[in-house]
């Protein structure tokens, strides 16, 4: 059977640090948060939301409260702001809930990559569920541009997370396995944005395939 996955991302990040700061701004009145905070809140709200390109700046004053002093006195610019977004999607999506939710729900390697999907599933469902923001971000964005670059560094980040679990499983070339596996799971993520609600569990099935079939490293 497989384990259910409470919260998703957005609504129940898993590390105690991160709880703790979004208690605290909601109890905390707006005055009282730092400028760069309240813009970096309202930013990564409206980011993820609504992607970086489809955003002005007006709004995400008007949602933090800010003058536009404030803006530039704590980002060079939009692009400033964007790849702060980006690193703080980081620490909220990969790390507080995906790396935390594959570890929660799994101790053997194998079993944490397969995992990923069951996680995948639960967030699929969501009604907030409104795609990968690094992906979003990647395909609106000029491939020279720093945020597209930005992007594109966060997804090797989560490739990295998967090479070490096919390392740690010891299946061979896991740079390899990494990157096939990393196809995947964003295939289903695309899959499900476009309306298909059960891409996890399909893709699941398409990656039990993958790893039943890939080499083994020997054991000594």
């Amino acid at each position: 059977m497989r384990n259910e996955v409470k919260g998703n991302p957005e609504r129940r990040p898993l590390a105690r640090g991160l709880r703790k700061e979004r208690v605290l701004a909601k109890v905390q009145p707006r005055e009282t948060i730092k400028p760069r905070e309240r813009l970096l809140d309202a930013a990564y709200h409206l980011f993820a939301t609504n992607g970086i390109s489809q955003v002005g700046i007006d709004a995400i004053l008007a949602k933090s409260g800010c003058a536009k002093a404030s803006l530039y006195s704590n980002f060079q610019s939009k692009v400033d702001l964007a790849v702060a977004f980006l690193e703080r999607r980081e620490a909220v999506w990969t790390r507080a809930w995906l790396e935390a939710e594959i570890k929660r729900i799994a101790s053997d390697p194998e079993r944490r990559l397969l995992a990923i999907f069951d996680v995948f599933d639960d967030w699929f469902r969501k009604r907030t569920f409104e795609g990968c923001s690094f992906i979003n971000v990647l395909l609106e964005s000029k491939a020279d541009s720093p945020v597209h670059h930005a992007a594109a560094a966060h997804l090797s980040k989560i490739r990295a997370i998967v090479r070490t679990l096919a390392n740690d499983a010891k299946l061979r070339e896991p740079e390899k396995f990494a990157q096939a596996w990393h196809m995947l799971m964003k295939g289903s993520i695309v899959s499900a944005c476009e309306g298909n609600r059960n891409a996890a569990r399909e893709a699941k099935c398409a990656a039990q395939l993958i790893i039943d079939g890939w080499p083994r490293k020997r054991r000594r």
